[in-house]
């Protein structure tokens, strides 16, 4: 499970947590930084050049002849103006370029570090209820797209809109330090009210958070349920579950926007009170010759460098408290260190397959208690059952061989070393394992065996097939081992899962039911597949098919998490306790009587 969330979130944080993956940039971002700098520089030539054209021109009005001074003047302001906005393009292309650059490339290594961390976390990670795949993908699709629009936001908005604003309020200051004071002034006022605004809205953004991962959650769980929602009728029970999802994160969405409207609102009229300020003071001087009549204008126009932060910050304000709220999320995936899986470093080949589990005891991560105190033997190069009813504990077994999930204690041996000293990847490259039911990636029937083993030809995977007894009907589909994979029946799809594994060819082979989703024939075909390819291997199987379980030279009995029996068959059948129940059951449910009768 991961972690709470511990650190507060403030600008500070993030920006060190988001440092890694900016650091490999740092030289675009400087140059990104020289650029804003200049950029602010030109920013300001307009108020004063402005001011010189006003106040030149109200000295030309008092001569007989103002015209040709006048032209000179404006051919010299002209050339000055087109200049800069002749700089101004360069520079504002290097600041959108190198700014989108950068948040392209961090982007991209938020990505790879969630997917490489996703990848490295334990089964009980993703067991935990919080960690649902709708989930997932909403905290990390939105903590890459916010955390990203944080970086573009810092090094295209508001550097440049702050810089230009810190530069304007210096001149202003240097032409009148009465009038910097008004526009400085009106600053902590406006700042006040976004941070309240933030604070009202600080509990709501967690609910947004929270809403739109159950909503991609429920989605995901309407589309993969689909068949049993009609089977049942439940169409309207679902709609009306998914409904109450959706009106609250649309009450949650209207009360945002009430509330940033409400606050902009009041923003937007502290900023028009600094505007009339600045109109009523420089008036006063000029009209008690302070200041020229150009000095109006300049600071005008430099009072609205200075608020355009303040026009925009409503926006990017916004943007940045949504980064914290995902942020909060993402990091939280990047930071369940607990949840990575441990692996040894003992990585020498299986040479038996001699399993030995000591008293082990294990619980799932939701709290169910699975296995109870659990010794049992699997011979290497001899067949092992796992016998008993649903919920016994017999996949728990295979998930802790593999070391899928760790026991809480106890301890499982594999050929006398612990079995949690072995690499990982080394152990699981010696297994084989077919479940129930297999995932089918989206790709061709051809991609899906080789899944088995990378590097395989087109004629080792034909040869794969033809051992699951699957050759003949891709040979019948239109485009035959380039077919999609997920467009075939259920039973094919399991056919795929066994091809693999006799493309894996592994010395160590888990069944799990290789067989529940395969009709008669390709049972008998696929069981005598799977005997040939278990000669001199350690085979684990859990069936409830009785053919598959009679022949084993072990078998061990669950019920409950406990193991109550274990022996061949014969011995077990002779015991008349548990196994002789679920045996007698299954010939039974499969008529064996009357069958029987066929062959007289």
């Amino acid at each position: 499970m991961s972690k709470p969330f511990t650190k507060t979130l403030n600008l500070a944080n993030i920006v060190k947590q988001l440092w890694p993956f900016v650091r490999p940039y740092r030289t675009m971002i400087f140059g990104t930084l020289a650029l804003t700098l200049i950029g602010s520089l030109a920013a300001q030539v307009n108020p004063l050049i402005l001011k010189y054209t006003v106040d030149h021109v109200d000295l030309l009005l008092q001569k007989p002849d103002p015209m040709q001074e006048g032209l000179r003047l404006l051919l010299y302001i002209s050339i000055i103006l087109f200049t800069k906005e002749i700089v101004n393009i360069f520079i504002q292309f290097g600041q959108k370029f190198y700014g989108e650059k950068i948040r392209i490339n961090v982007s991209n290594l938020l990505s790879e570090a969630a997917i490489k961390k996703i990848l490295g976390y334990g089964m009980s990670f993703y067991a935990a209820p919080e960690n649902q795949s709708g989930r997932l993908q909403t905290r990390i699709d939105r903590g890459v797209e916010s955390l990203t629009r944080l970086v573009q936001n810092f090094f295209i908005d508001i550097l440049p809109l702050f810089s230009n604003a810190i530069l304007a309020l210096v001149i202003m200051y240097l032409a009148n330090v009465k009038v910097g004071l008004v526009a400085t002034v009106i600053l902590p006022a406006y700042f006040y009210v976004s941070s309240r605004q933030a604070q009202k809205l600080q509990g709501v953004r967690r609910q947004l958070r929270r809403g739109r991962e159950n909503k991609n959650n429920g989605l995901l769980n309407l589309i993969e349920s689909i068949t049993v929602i009609k089977s049942f009728v439940r169409e309207t029970y679902e709609e009306k579950k998914q409904l109450e999802i959706q009106d609250q994160l649309t009450q949650d969405q209207l009360y945002t926007r009430k509330t940033n409207f409400r606050y902009d609102g009041i923003k937007s009229f502290i900023e028009q009170i600094g505007v009339v300020l600045i109109i009523i003071l420089t008036t006063y001087l000029v009209l008690g010759h302070q200041i020229s009549i150009g000095a109006i204008m300049l600071h005008i126009m430099l009072f609205n460098n200075v608020s355009a932060p303040i026009r925009q910050l409503h926006r990017i304000y916004d943007e940045v408290n949504d980064a914290f709220i995902y942020a909060e999320a993402y990091f939280q995936i990047l930071d369940a260190e607990e949840a990575t899986e441990q692996s040894g470093s003992y990585k020498e080949e299986v040479v038996k397959g001699n399993f030995e589990m000591r008293q082990v005891n294990f619980t799932y991560p939701n709290g169910t208690k699975a296995l109870h105190n659990v010794s049992l033997k699997i011979e290497g190069g001899k067949t092992t059952a796992l016998v008993g009813l649903s919920g016994a504990g017999k996949s728990t077994i295979l998930n802790l061989l593999n070391k899928f999930y760790v026991p809480d204690n106890g301890n499982i041996v594999l050929d006398g070393i612990d079995l949690n000293a072995y690499n990982n990847q080394v152990l699981r490259s010696e297994i084989g394992l077919v479940l129930q039911k297999n995932h089918i990636f989206k790709g061709s029937i051809e991609d899906n065996i080789r899944y088995g083993k990378m590097d395989a030809t087109k004629e080792a995977i034909i040869a794969a097939a033809k051992k699951a007894s699957l050759h003949d009907q891709i040979m019948e589909l239109p485009q035959q081992y380039a077919s999609d994979a997920q467009s075939l029946s259920g039973g094919q799809q399991q056919r795929i899962a066994i091809a693999r594994l006799f493309l894996k060819d592994p010395p160590v082979i888990f069944l799990d039911e290789p067989t529940a989703s395969l009709d008669a024939i390709a049972t008998e075909q696929i069981k005598n597949s799977l005997d040939a390819i278990k000669q001199n291997r350690t085979v684990v199987i859990i069936s409830h098919s009785i053919s598959q379980i009679v022949d084993a030279d072990t078998i061990y009995v669950l019920k409950q998490g406990h193991v109550v029996e274990s022996g061949t068959h014969e011995q077990l059948v002779a015991l008349n306790g548990t196994y002789r129940e679920i045996f007698n059951a299954s010939a039974r449910s499969l008529n064996i009587a009357r069958i029987a009768q066929s062959y007289h």
